[in-house]
């Protein structure tokens, strides 16, 4: 197979729950230990970073992996979804994954896939391994998929991990109280392997020294990083910085100025590749994306919305079935000029749905069958003062990128 075929099989023969839905999600670690096993577990050949969370975790692994690019290390950087290109959630030293590398993976192991039924994120996970194992990357930093216990990530036994901001997201598979998620996020903490926690929320932050206590773990809790700057956009970034910086401090194996941290800091987009967080997509009038998808991105969001001068505020949204759309939209200004779409995929929000909506809480609000419609007539309602945003979904947002 060639790249286009491979990824496609990868997308279309397997389930993939960014894609179908709640009922394709796995519970257990059985397969990709079974996979990386296969592979000669190429996961115990090189130093990591484990890195999860429920916002945030994408940035601070771009951010590490800036700072240690840096420094002049070799670098490997796992994360998810892609917003463009599958190759996006592997790459070394920012760069993406090599095409050949992907269709050689897949083709040379495909019976294997398919007589042990091994899922799409099993499969991409053991890739990465494989590729930066190959690679004889310095470190790698990883992006757990979805919580923590069972993700496919946990099987590594990294130098360091990191759980950044905890929220109610995926509650079908993690639980429906930010306890029972970080519960699950609990997970990658291991014993004799340092933890540094991003921010403190008293509701959460007892179920993570607990779990260190219990299992004999060094827990950080980061301090307040006030002399580095970004240049990612938004306030919030700050927490992200902290557990960065602190995780950073940890890494005895190698030696990373402070030097390296500021530039690092400041140039995670053009060392990584990074996309999709609070990215600026035009300047008149202002058009600003963010993948962001859950009450507390989108409260993050709006403050930062809020900081914006503007005359006008049209939103593009798209949502996927299952969020609570409904307390993103109820947090949102009432007089914005709401263009509702629907992204191409199985799971889309159904504009029906939100039309619904959007008359109850009487917004002015226009329906559109793609996300593109509902840009260009946000763009043509628009004036050169007037402000522009796109989210709801990382599907929405990679239709316009």
């Amino acid at each position: 197979m060639d790249y286009k075929q491979t990824v496609n099989w990868l997308f279309n023969q397997l389930p993939v729950y960014q894609i179908e839905g709640v009922f394709k999600y796995k519970v257990s670690l059985d397969p990709i230990l079974k996979t990386c096993n296969y592979l000669n577990n190429p996961q115990n050949t090189f130093k990591s970073i484990h890195v999860a969370g429920t916002n945030g975790k994408g940035s601070s692994s771009h951010m590490l992996s800036s700072i240690l690019q840096e420094s002049g290390l070799k670098v490997g950087l796992y994360t998810s979804p892609h917003l463009v290109d599958f190759r996006e959630r592997i790459k070394l030293n920012g760069n993406l994954i090599d095409k050949d590398f992907v269709s050689d993976f897949v083709t040379k192991n495909i019976e294997f896939f398919k007589k042990n039924k091994i899922s799409f994120f099993e499969m991409t996970v053991a890739m990465a391994f494989d590729y930066f194992a190959k690679s004889n990357v310095d470190i790698a930093v990883i992006e757990t998929g979805l919580g923590g216990r069972l993700d496919s990530t946990n099987i590594l036994n990294p130098l360091v991990s990191l759980i950044t901001n905890i929220g109610l997201d995926h509650k079908e598979f993690l639980g429906n109280n930010l306890i029972d998620i970080a519960n699950e996020k609990a997970g990658i903490i291991k014993k004799d392997i340092p933890i540094v926690i991003s921010e403190f929320q008293k509701e959460t932050y007892p179920i993570f020294e607990n779990k260190a206590h219990t299992i004999e773990t060094d827990i950080f809790l980061a301090d307040d990083q006030k002399k580095f700057k970004t240049d990612l956009s938004g306030d919030f970034q700050n927490k992200n910085i902290n557990g960065v910086v602190k995780v950073i401090s940890l890494l005895k194996d190698f030696s990373i100025s402070n030097k390296d941290i500021e530039n690092g800091l400041l140039n995670i987009k053009k060392n990584t590749g990074l996309m999709g967080r609070i990215q600026i997509l035009n300047d008149l009038p202002k058009v600003i994306c963010d993948v962001g998808h859950n009450l507390e991105a989108f409260q993050v969001i709006k403050y930062h919305i809020n900081s914006l001068k503007f005359d006008n505020l049209n939103l593009v949204l798209g949502f996927v079935k299952g969020k609570d759309f409904k307390k993103i939209i109820d947090i949102l200004p009432k007089n914005a000029n709401y263009f509702f779409c629907t992204p191409k995929i199985e799971r889309g929000l159904s504009l029906e749905i939100l039309a619904r909506y959007g008359s109850v809480n009487k917004l002015k609000y226009s329906l559109h069958d793609t996300v593109l419609d509902a840009y260009n007539s946000a763009l043509s309602s628009s004036s050169d003062n007037d402000l522009i945003f796109i989210g709801g979904s990382n599907f929405t947002v990679s239709e316009i990128l």
